[in-house]
């Protein structure tokens, strides 16, 4: 139950509109969304609170008159009832100190009701009934007299709260709202009269009506601390009609409210938390119960504080193992994640494979073109020369032909003999021969006796003589480079015999400075 409005310090936070209009699923996101931020702000509100405590202390402090001290001790009670009910406390016991010095007896009954009101907050419920006790309502004026049936009726109110058993409920109820009656015969017509009758008339089931009276008093000027009345027993007449939505949506900017006039102890907040939880917003519904067990905790209530903790043991498990099934699914989407990585780590590795297995490819297939390419250019070059030197033999033959003719019809036989046994001309040729042959093969590779004699130790390099292309040693090699690799066609090429072939490969293995490498495959990458 709401307690009475003279008991609850409220604060505002919207003031608006009349709430005639039916309550939407967005007006709810609308209502929820700005609370979550006056939560966010709720930090920087207490500081401004802090600061205004701290300026009344100082006045409180400097002043020498007794009267304003002890009005300044009643600002600090009041401000600090909700917010830091043992601060308010020590100012009603400094008010009780000073009455003795004002000379004012007839205001200790207010410090009775001061008293009782900071115990009911804090939930010292027998300490509060003494102190109900102790003062004398019928010596009060109408003023303060209103004031202690108020404070009387939330007292019954906070015990019908937390009573469990029914029957003593309907008990506290009942003189709760005897109290009622009477606050309402001293109440003037206004917003307040209409906030307490409401609550009598949501006693007696009429709801609607509620709604009717409440929604024409936020079309008006109610300040901050009645639209927080007004708001809360709207919620309570949207929960005698089951409008859960509507409820909801009246309680939001209810502790709206509260967080922004740094009310920490309140009913708003935590009923709303349950209700969001019913509808498993439970993300939500956990936020606004630590935030609501913190100032219940920094207020110093003890009853919200046990309020909010009968639901909390729930809300937060629930919130646990929500995020026990977010982290476990987690882990499986790591997992899950990892292994992929693994997979595309694979293939990134099968492709680098594969590609480095294709640039060698391409690179044996360049060198196998550029071999392909050289072998033509060597077959064309050696074919061009070989047709040439053909002609020129056959042309020589016939010039050879012709003259040994000429011999023999001369009959000069001797000269002929002569002419037949000569081996002048054939000496010749084969020089000839092979000076073209190391012409043509020096044309193909200009380099490769430097690069040759870079294969052989130092001191064992080929050394040419004068005028000389290519020697022996070397066309055995410049052979092996063409192709020619067999040893009786080099013999025979050079017209030397077998033996000198394998002399001198054997005396160039032995010469090179890589003995680890066939020596002819060192030649033929030449």
């Amino acid at each position: 139950m709401k307690r009475l409005w003279i008991t609850l310090l409220c604060t505002a936070l919207l003031s608006g509109t009349a709430a005639a209009a039916p309550i939407t699923t967005d007006s709810l996101k609308v209502a929820l969304s700005e609370l979550d931020r006056q939560i966010e702000k709720r930090a920087f509100y207490h500081q401004g609170h802090d600061r205004m405590l701290d300026s009344l202390r100082r006045e409180m402090n400097q002043t020498d008159d007794l009267w304003k001290k002890y009005n300044l001790c009643g600002s600090l009670f009041y401000e600090n009832l909700h917010y830091q009910a043992d601060s308010s406390l020590y100012y009603v016991n400094q008010k009780e100190a000073l009455i003795p010095l004002l000379k004012a007896p007839h205001m200790q009954s207010e410090v009775h009701i001061n008293r009782a009101e900071v115990y009911g907050v804090m939930g010292l419920y027998t300490e509060a009934l003494l102190e109900l006790q102790t003062a004398a309502p019928m010596e009060m004026g109408p003023g303060r007299r209103r004031y202690y049936y108020s404070t009387c009726c939330s007292f019954y109110g906070w015990l019908a709260d937390y009573t469990k058993n029914e029957a003593m409920k309907q008990k506290y109820v009942e003189q709760a709202n005897c109290y009622r009656d009477s606050v309402l015969m001293l109440l003037p017509p206004n917003v307040d009269r209409d906030i307490v009758s409401s609550e009598q008339l949501l006693l007696s089931k009429q709801p609607d009506e509620v709604i009717d009276i409440l929604n024409r008093q936020l079309e008006g000027e109610a300040d901050k601390r009645q639209r927080t009345y007004l708001y809360y027993t709207l919620a309570e007449a949207y929960e005698a009609k089951q409008d859960t939505l509507s409820q909801m949506y009246y309680l939001a900017r209810t502790a709206a409210l509260d967080m922004e006039m740094c009310v920490r102890e309140y009913a708003a907040l935590p009923k709303l938390a349950r209700l969001l939880f019913l509808k498993n917003d439970t993300e939500r519904a956990h936020h606004y119960l630590n935030c609501q067990l913190q100032d219940a905790y920094d207020c110093g209530s003890r009853l919200r504080y046990l309020e909010g903790g009968e639901i909390y043991p729930i809300i937060n498990r629930t919130v646990m193992d929500m995020r026990a099934d977010e982290h476990r699914t987690t882990r499986y989407w790591l997992l899950g994640t990892g292994i992929l990585l693994m997979l595309l780590a694979v293939a990134v590795a099968a492709l680098a494979w594969w590609m480095k297995k294709l640039a060698d490819m391409r690179q044996e297939l360049a060198e196998a073109n550029q071999s392909l390419t050289e072998s033509n250019g060597i077959k064309e070059t050696y074919l061009a020369s070989y047709l040439d030197r053909c002609v020129g033999y056959m042309e020589k033959m016939e010039q050879n032909r012709r003259a040994l003719e000429k011999l023999a019809m001369a009959s000069k036989l001797d000269e002929l003999f002569k002419a037949i046994k000569s081996t002048k001309q054939l000496v010749e040729e084969r020089k000839s021969f092979y000076a073209e042959f190391d012409r043509s093969f020096l044309a193909l590779f200009p380099n490769f006796v430097e690069r040759f004699n870079n294969l052989l130790q130092e001191g064992e390099q080929v050394v040419l003589r004068p005028g000389e292309l290519l020697n022996t040693e070397l066309r055995i090699f410049a052979l092996n480079r063409l192709g020619v690799t067999d040893a009786n066609r080099i013999a025979h090429f050079l017209n030397c015999s077998l033996t000198t072939v394998y002399n001198y490969r054997s005396k160039m293995r032995f010469r090179a400075k890589d003995t680890q490498t066939p020596f002819e495959e060192q030649v033929n990458r030449l």
